[in-house]
This record gives structure tokens, sequence and C-alpha cells, in this order.
């Protein structure tokens, strides 16, 4: 006879809780988010004709500050890692791309948006948050047992 048990399953740890930046990169996600899709409303809603371009782009800044807000929340699960990934490289292209845009072409741009001026409305949050964002998910990779 054996005085050992006998061997179980080996149980997944269950997977750990955001904290620290995770946490405070997800709040500022999420007042972004809030920020650009209250503007663009507004902005569509009001004064649509005055400025279509610059108001979809605020708009597609919402999208993205949304999509990027929950991604990173779920960012503990491999797909929603790689969805996080692409909105904020989106993010960066686009306050790159929009904020020298607004600079070089500003008849481009009848009126601000989110990433004009590479944020400077937002006192360039737009521009340090997605390396901020970036940094987070290289360092925060998904853990391999997790199951989306």
């Amino acid at each position: 006879m054996s005085d050992t048990m006998p061997e179980s399953a080996p149980t997944a740890a269950p997977p750990r809780r955001m904290t620290g930046i995770g946490r405070v990169l997800v709040i500022v996600y999420a007042i972004m988010a809030m920020g650009a899709t209250g503007r663009s409303f507004v902005q569509i809603v009001e004064r649509f004709d005055e400025a279509p371009l610059s108001y979809t782009l605020s708009a597609a800044a919402a999208v993205v500050y949304i999509i990027a807000t929950l991604a990173l929340i779920f960012s503990r699960r491999p797909g929603w890692y790689t969805v996080a990934w692409i909105a904020i490289c989106f993010e960066l292209v686009g306050v790159l791309l929009i904020g020298a845009l607004s600079l070089v072409l500003p008849d481009l741009f009848a009126h601000q948006t989110v990433w004009s001026q590479f944020g400077s409305g937002y006192v360039f949050i737009p521009l340090v948050l997605p390396f901020i964002g970036l940094w987070y998910l290289t360092t925060h990779k998904p853990d391999k047992q997790v199951v989306a």
C-alpha cells in the first residue's frame, strides 16, 4: 500500500486583478473616452456643417478611446490584449498624424479635434497616453492559461 495521495490535476491560478499603473491607465483612458465622446457628440449635433472633418475625427478618437479602455480592462485575455495593441497603435498614429497636419495645414481643420496640435486642448494627454499604454502592454503580457 502506498501512503501517498493520488495526484490531482493542477489548478489554474485565477487571473490577476489589475492594480497600480494599469488601473490608473484604465481610468485615464475612460476619462478620455467620456471627454472625447461628449465633445464629439455636442460638436456633431450642434455644428457638424461647420467642420465635418474635425468633428468626425473627434468622434473617431472617442471610439478609439472606448475600445482601448475596454481592451485594457480585459487585456489579461489574449484576444483583448491584441485589440488593446491595435487600438493604442491606431491612437498613436492618429495623434501623431493629426497633430502634425493640424500644425502644417491648419486650414484643413476648421475647428480643433481631440488630437489637434498633439492634444494641446487636453494638456497633451493624447500624445503621452499611447506611449504609456504601449509600455504597459509590453510589460504586462497576458497569462498563457487564461482563456478568452
